[in-house]
């Protein structure tokens, strides 16, 4: 199939690979849903109960709950799960959320994946099993592989795999016939090594996680402000008078994000909800570290919740700005600050003219908010300064995600919110060092002048063509160029859109190799051969030869959270097999064995001493000079952020407002936007459980969630079975036998589970800046199931 013939398929048919068929969805209609009402609070006792249960049932009692002591702490090691950042002082004990508490436990798991689990399942019943399935057998405990036309993994030497990826790549026609990509849980040391050794090997092909979520985000900070990050701090929470959190469900992705929040209503702040759904945690917050949470009171978080629809964001600021524009017009300086504007700021002629270009109609319809409630929200912007705007991947992850991050700058610099305490960008990253890679240079379209400095430490001419994102990886493979496809941990294959294109695409390799801690389902989709390398996890000791003057000591490494603080990481639980190794080594081994004798220098003294990679880090990475040093004081070191300052390095020397269409959406009768979300017991990919306990769905993930008077039209009960197709350009994708239930979703707005529903989201379907795939928004159709068709998967 090539992208030039619109596809036309049911998603759960399988996929024949040489391997055998491999399915793609294999879980049936999940008949023990419940459904309980919408819960209106959040964490409390019963998420130290859950946490608890998973911990012990994962990890056991002593393995499991121990190392939570040491997680967040200074020292101590980083949380696998999201990038919210650490208190820069005292911390307490218990720094962690249900959710880090999970990850935990996830890579702790006291069970195990031997040779004999591999020679029982074959690659074609593994993929009947379900993902969640997947990662409940167990830690991978010794490398396997998948040779040529065979149906099962088998176990192989760590010489012989290395072997086996030096021959494949060293015999490529060229390099850009590899990718080499990365996972936002990859430390700053193997992300380092890692873009070094690809580099060295020729390519700039660095497709990472960070172009399937905030690619967008990084876009208009860097285009507005001159850095692709958010310029607060977790002080600033404290001194803030008005936060947005926008696109966001911080509950159960970032639930420690909910104590910055605590902090800034006790200070007196107010807060801004937007969001197509409600979410508990910004309705209230239980604290777990109070008395008063843990017996259920919680503090009341949201002033106002602005229930927009999915894609509503830009007509939604703008009616904010437009009616601020309205003010200042009848008072100059009641409502922009012209000081800040005048001084630092470049572009608001542009920005005015369409503020006043746009009509209120329009920004009502297309944002589902009227304009009383727009009102209210404008007179709060209007009487601060100290506002914070976060947002997440409900905000990044639309076909005009670059510009509805944009819009939120913009409100932002009509304020003067910005380069002053309490106010400023918090773009909440979900993955515990998805910046940081981006730091290291882990990124398909390196500046020159990172590349300059990476040639000048180590005396290479390092390729300067661009590279293949994540997109445009999975079109390249699916084109047949690309031949070796390397995965720093991550589970590829269903992270991207259109997970039938993708797979399609990665059967098509000779050589696959994934570095992970589980098993997932993009192993069971591989080309020619495929090799499974099993690391360390982060809570894991790592000692290795060191220093002849520390033959055999600890080794750390390092993260970068979502604020810029650089941090050291340093796990002590016992491994659950000796074969395992650290992800860092694995990178410099396996380079020192593919380019070697063209280095200058010695990879297999990186894998053995991490200080001399933070050297090489030190030399190239600005902010990182004296990096081992700064990285090993308690709580680490903030990374140079002039926006802060009000130093902004653009292109004009200032913040430049930018100017954003309202995205105009017409759907049919019948039709709605649909938005994926992750559920309670999830993190990213990966499956703890099958419960969404704040959403009040149980025991069920093929569900589509649907506005009550919408189901009604289509004559649907609950329960009922659907099927749902996309359409995009001609092309259509079903998904068959999900459940609709009721829910408190905008008219003609639908939500669906990531990543079930990513086979229905087109891979071409793009945002035009940052080629970050439209995750939060594709249009379908939904129709009750036929009794007369019987199902597949």
């Amino acid at each position: 199939m090539s992208v030039a013939n619109p596809p036309q398929y049911v998603v759960a048919t399988p996929l024949l690979t040489s391997h055998g068929e491999v399915w793609l969805l294999p879980e049936k209609s999940d008949d023990q849903l419940k459904q309980k009402p919408v819960k209106r609070k959040a964490t409390g006792l019963p998420a130290v109960l859950n946490s608890a249960r998973y911990v012990i049932g994962e990890a056991g009692l002593r393995r499991g709950v121990l190392p939570l002591l040491q997680l967040n702490q200074k020292p101590g090691f980083d949380c696998p799960g999201c990038a919210w950042p650490d208190p820069d002082g005292k911390r307490s004990p218990f720094d962690f959320c249900e959710n880090g508490a999970k990850a935990v436990a996830h890579e702790l798991d006291s069970r195990t994946i031997n040779a004999d689990f591999f020679r029982k399942h074959s690659i074609s019943e593994l993929s009947s099993r379900t993902d969640y399935w997947l990662e409940q057998q167990g830690r991978l405990t010794e490398p396997v592989i998948l040779r040529e036309n065979s149906t099962h993994y088998e176990p192989i030497s760590w010489e012989e795999a290395y072997s086996l990826i030096t021959s494949e790549l060293n015999n490529l026609p060229s390099p850009d016939r590899a990718a080499f990509y990365t996972s936002g849980k990859a430390t700053n040391e193997a992300a380092f090594a890692y873009q070094l050794f690809a580099r060295q090997f020729g390519t700039n092909n660095l497709p990472d996680c960070s172009n399937m979520c905030h690619e967008s985000s990084g876009r208009a900070l860097t285009e507005m402000i001159g850095i692709g990050k958010g310029t607060v701090t977790l002080e600033d929470f404290e001194q803030t008078e008005l936060v947005f959190v926008v696109g966001q469900n911080p509950g159960t992705n970032h639930p420690r994000q909910l104590s910055a929040l605590q902090k800034a209503k006790r200070n007196g702040a107010r807060i801004i909800a937007v969001n197509p759904l409600p979410e508990a945690g910004l309705m209230g917050f239980m604290n777990p570290q109070e008395a008063s949470g843990l017996i259920g009171i919680p503090t009341h978080i949201a002033d106002l919740f602005l229930q927009v629809r999915i894609n509503g964001d830009i007509p939604l600021f703008k009616g904010m700005m437009k009616q601020l524009l309205e003010w200042e017009a009848d008072q100059p300086g009641a409502a922009f600050n012209l000081d800040f504007i005048d001084g630092y700021t470049s572009g608001l002629d542009e920005l005015l003219e369409d503020l006043r270009s746009v009509s209120w109609e329009t920004l009502e319809q297309q944002s589902g908010i009227d304009r009383e409630s727009i009102r209210q929200a404008a007179e709060w912007v209007r009487s601060t300064e100290k506002i914070i705007i976060c947002w997440c991947l409900g905000v990044a992850q639309h076909r005009n995600g670059t510009q509805n991050v944009r819009e939120l700058l913009n409100l932002l610099l009509l304020r003067g919110a910005i380069g002053q305490p309490g106010a400023g960008p918090c773009c909440v990253r979900g993955h515990s060092n998805v910046q940081g890679d981006r730091t290291m240079g882990v990124w398909e379209q390196p500046a020159d002048d990172f590349l300059d400095r990476l040639q000048a430490a180590f005396h290479f001419d390092p390729p300067r063509q661009h590279g293949f994102d994540a997109q445009k990886t999975a079109l390249a493979l699916h084109r047949g160029e690309i031949d070796v496809f390397i995965s720093l941990g991550g589970n590829f294959l269903m992270a991207l859109p259109d997970t039938r294109f993708a797979a399609a695409a990665l059967v098509k390799t000779k050589l696959q190799v994934r570095i992970g801690t589980k098993l997932n389902r993009a192993d069971l989709v591989a080309g020619r051969q495929s090799l499974i390398l099993p690391c360390l996890g982060r809570s894991e000791a790592d000692i290795r030869p060191g220093k002849i003057s520390e033959p055999h000591r600890k080794q750390f490494t390092s993260t970068e959270n979502s604020m810029g603080v650089i941090q050291s990481s340093q796990g002590q639980a016992i491994p659950p097999s000796p074969l395992l190794k650290n992800e860092v080594q694995i990178v410099c081994e396996i380079a020192d064995a593919t380019i070697g004798n063209r280095s200058h220098h010695n990879w297999q003294d990186w894998a053995d001493d991490y200080d001399l990679i933070r050297d090489g880090i030190a030399a190239v990475i600005e902010g990182c000079e004296d990096y081992n040093t700064k990285v090993r004081q308690p709580g680490g070191f903030y990374l140079p952020n002039g926006a802060r300052n009000c130093h902004f390095e653009t292109k004009t020397g200032k913040a430049n407002f930018t100017v954003n269409p309202v995205p105009i959406e017409t759907l049919s009768p019948g039709e709605f936007a649909m938005t994926t979300v992750r559920s309670h017991d999830q993190f990213n990919t990966t499956i703890y459980g099958h419960h969404d306990r704040y959403r009040g769905i149980l025991h069920a993930r093929r569900i589509v969630m649907m506005n009550a008077a919408d189901m009604q039209e289509l004559e649907l009960k609950p329960r009922d079975l659907v099927s749902i197709t996309s359409h995009y350009e001609g092309e259509s994708r079903t998904l068959r036998f999900f459940q609709a239930i009721e829910y408190p979703v905008p008219r003609q707005c639908v939500a669906m589970y990531y990543p079930e529903a990513n086979p229905l989201i087109p891979m071409q379907q793009t945002d035009p800046y940052s080629n970050c795939p439209s995750f939060k928004h594709t249009i379908v159709s939904i129709e009750k199931s036929r009794s007369d068709v019987l199902e597949t998967v």
